[in-house]
């Protein structure tokens, strides 16, 4: 990374955490695709769409893509809502700039990009029907803190679906998922950034991550509605979703 930061030092401290998070994106933002769909081994897709079929958009809705990345989801929001609109947002420049240049390819005009902070959106108080969140609440520094602030853009009645990591419930099984990711991790990171830690963030972060059970919990005590999570591969991804009462 440009400045070596201590992988364990940052993702564990609330206060250091985003810091670490923004620089290592903005290094991985050029190869963001590519790593996304050969790291899954092509699920992400299927998982992003699972995601979109779950939410069902009628067509007119506005719609936030939190953690947007190059605008995977955002997009595909943006076709499911052609009277609506879709913002995209992140916190990271690289990938900002990559979406935008997607959407002039594109050139549709219900999808625009913003940079920004989950814990601290420049939106108004209920603005959105729906909240997508695509490997979001595993990088921000405080979970709960973040739902809060989520549910404080969201109209009453509004949605959101948070597609992330999962914990697998049988032991050994999250054993072994840990200790692949870790290893294929650490290995893709020296192979495309000459840097171990880039990748290995994903197993790192995941231990401190509440998962599917945890963050449904959260959802619950912050005072969502309708809450649960639908998991793939036998726990290894999770989609988590939640209502905010009307």
């Amino acid at each position: 990374m440009s400045q070596k930061l201590n992988l364990e030092e940052h993702i564990s401290s609330k206060e250091k955490k985003q810091g670490y998070v923004t620089q290592m994106f903005e290094i991985i933002a050029p190869s963001y695709d590519f790593f996304t769909v050969l790291y899954s081994y092509g699920m992400d897709r299927g998982w992003k769409r699972k995601l979109i079929e779950m939410l069902n958009p009628k067509g007119h809705e506005r719609a936030l893509d939190l953690a947007c990345g190059t605008g995977d989801i955002t997009f595909a929001l943006g076709e499911k809502l052609p009277s609506g609109e879709v913002i995209g947002l992140d916190i990271t420049t690289g990938m900002i700039e990559i979406a935008n240049q997607k959407r002039q390819e594109k050139g549709v005009n219900n999808v625009s990009f913003q940079l920004g902070d989950i814990m601290k959106m420049p939106f108004a108080d209920n603005s959105f029907d729906y909240v997508t969140c695509g490997y979001a609440l595993r990088n921000v520094p405080d979970v709960e803190q973040a739902l809060v602030e989520i549910k404080r853009v969201m109209k009453p009645g509004g949605r959101i679906i948070s597609l992330d990591f999962a914990r697998p419930d049988n032991r050994i099984y999250r054993w072994l998922y840990l200790n692949y990711l870790i290893v294929t991790g650490s290995l893709a990171g020296i192979l495309m950034h000459g840097d171990a830690d880039i990748y290995r963030y994903i197993p790192e972060s995941l231990k401190r991550y509440p998962g599917q059970h945890g963050v449904q919990d959260i959802m619950k005590r912050v005072g969502f509605t309708d809450t649960g999570f639908r998991v793939f591969g036998g726990g290894i991804m999770a989609l988590n979703f939640g209502t905010k009462p009307n």
